[in-house]
């Protein structure tokens, strides 16, 4: 893994996830509880990925069947739903041995 789970930087992107669903959700005027129900899920783990956290004080980590789920009730394109990559990350990625990613302007 290039972070842990715990690292503020990954806490970071998950808030920024819970945000953009939060964001998304209340420009189409869709409840919390209509979403879930939508998309398989429990009000309550809904709610906490709104907030960017799976438990409390746990960085939320949504299995793609639920960001693909949410998307379609959504409406949206998944890449949409997700933040940007931190630079940090690509960086990261970069450092390591063999890894040969493609530089953006």
């Amino acid at each position: 893994m290039v972070f842990s789970r715990s690292e503020e930087l990954w806490v970071e992107y998950c808030r920024a996830l819970g945000l953009n669903l939060s964001r998304v959700r209340a420009e189409a005027g869709l409840s919390q509880e209509y979403v879930a129900r939508a998309a398989g899920l429990a009000t309550f783990t809904y709610q906490k990925l709104e907030k960017g956290e799976s438990n409390p004080g746990d960085p939320a980590n949504p299995r793609l069947q639920t960001l693909v789920s949410l998307a379609l009730v959504l409406d949206l394109d998944i890449t949409e739903m997700l933040p940007p990559i931190p630079h940090t990350l690509a960086r990261r990625l970069r450092a390591r041995p063999g890894v040969d990613l493609p530089t953006t302007a």
